[in-house]
């Protein structure tokens, strides 16, 4: 079932609106992704487990090919990452976006060509300048003025490295407070309002070995409105109109990062990519018109709206408890392999599955196993009443920033990452074992 934006399934389509496209129900009260048992698969490779169907990353990565054809559409690594998202990203046409060297290096040994790879990070290590001159990565985007020095000595007498600058626009946008990357005062980007952005663009002119290919912004994250992207374009362009007319310069490029929100939970918003292909299209041309400009190579950052969705987080209840008024349900993970909801507060939808329930619905709060007060994977959600240790809990959505963000919190080990596709299963990344934690121990 292809997938129309990303605004999902309809609301109409109920409970199911926010899993994988190739979600279908199953006798006794499971549930298939990609075709494949979710009860099976927690027998199989234990819990708590995520499972990632692979045809849903390929046909959002087409939708987003589709959508914005003239564009370069650059996955964003740091939602997920390993060898087969590697490989399924750049069969279906896209870059990558990488923050470390460490995102670099796996992206290359997978065999991703570097020159459709761009490198940012506000505070880059020698380690991550080195690699991606190593590599021959495609961009690097600098972040702030010390970087430039660095980069071009790095590069070598003989050599030439492509940069872009990020700018902070100065929008606010995105879903918390924490992730909102596009306003004054962060650490992120140089300001046009100040002058650093100009004072940098100005500086790597200067540098023979630097090229400046364009100019690279990202306002925030989960972000559900097609605006705050129209806004700091219009802000982008005319910085690239200052930069003609003070170096007599036109930049080829314009990087506007991602952020692209998703539903959570049925009933949410999410970003509608038609309406921002659209917008960002006729915005770009009429700004670009009025400031004497051609039109420069749009690029995106997808990663999230990728990822997120293709996701199914499984967890087996340990424990239910009563506490007054509160029922809880314990699972066997909790905040080391999904940090996000202590962090931002996010919302999620768990569901039992591998079993039919008659009972009904009450309020619970699903937690985890860790020893934190915080350690909530969902407040106040409806699971059937009769929810007790041993049943198998799944959570859609659970794509992007969960295992990317995971911890070694209390020891327990990061869960391991199963694909499903046309009805098979395989083991994509491994669960971390307790051999594994002990052999990083070197010192007796």
């Amino acid at each position: 079932m292809a997938i129309a934006s990303l605004s999902e399934i309809p609301a109409g389509a109920g409970e199911l609106s926010v899993w994988p496209a190739s979600t279908t129900r199953l006798p006794h009260g499971d549930m298939a992704v990609g075709g494949v048992s979710l009860a099976e698969i927690a027998d199989r490779f234990d819990t708590p487990a995520y499972v990632l169907d692979e045809g849903e990353v390929r046909e959002r990565c087409r939708t987003y090919r589709a959508a914005l054809p003239e564009a370069d559409v650059l996955y964003a690594a740091k939602a997920f990452l390993c060898r087969a998202m590697v490989r399924w990203v750049e069969e279906e046409g896209l870059g990558l976006d990488v923050c470390s060297a460490g995102e670099l290096e796996l992206a290359v040994t997978a065999g991703f060509p570097p020159e459709r790879i761009v490198l940012h990070g506000n505070a880059k290590a020698p380690r991550d300048i080195g690699a991606a001159l190593r590599l021959g990565v495609g961009r690097i985007v600098v972040d702030g003025p010390s970087e430039i020095a660095r980069i071009a000595a790095a590069v070598g007498p003989q050599g030439r490295q492509r940069v872009m600058v990020r700018v902070v626009p100065g929008v606010s946008a995105g879903g918390h407070e924490k992730i909102r990357t596009g306003t004054e005062g962060q650490k992120f980007g140089l300001s046009p309002a100040d002058g650093s952005a100009q004072d940098a663009v100005a500086r790597i002119l200067g540098q023979p070995r630097l090229e400046l290919t364009g100019l690279h912004c990202h306002i925030g994250s989960q972000i559900t409105e097609v605006e705050p992207y129209l806004v700091a374009l219009r802000t982008m362009v005319g910085l690239m109109a200052l930069v003609r007319d003070a170096h007599g310069v036109v930049l080829p490029e314009l990087d506007m990062g991602g952020g692209h929100g998703i539903a959570y939970r049925p009933g949410e918003s999410a970003l509608d990519l038609t309406a921002l292909a659209r917008g960002l299209r006729t915005e770009l041309g009429e700004s670009c018109a009025a400031a004497g400009l051609p039109v420069p190579r749009l690029v995106i950052e997808p990663g999230r709206a990728v990822a997120g969705p293709a996701g199914v987080a499984l967890y087996r209840v340990l424990a239910v408890k009563r506490t007054g008024r509160k029922v809880f349900v314990a699972v066997d993970g909790g905040m080391s392999d999904n940090p996000r909801p202590v962090l931002y507060g996010v919302r999620y939808a768990p569901r039992l599955v591998g079993r039919h329930s008659a009972a009904a619905a009450r309020t619970a709060t699903v937690v985890g196993r860790h020893c934190e007060a915080g350690d909530v994977l969902a407040a106040d959600v409806e699971l059937p009443g009769d929810v007790h240790p041993g049943d198998l809990l799944a959570v859609p959505v659970a794509g992007a920033y969960q295992l990317s963000m995971a911890s070694g919190y209390n020891m327990v080990g990061r869960p391991p990452v199963i694909a499903v596709h046309e009805g098979t299963s395989r083991l994509l990344v491994r669960r971390e074992t307790l051999e594994d934690l002990r052999s990083r121990d070197v010192a007796g």
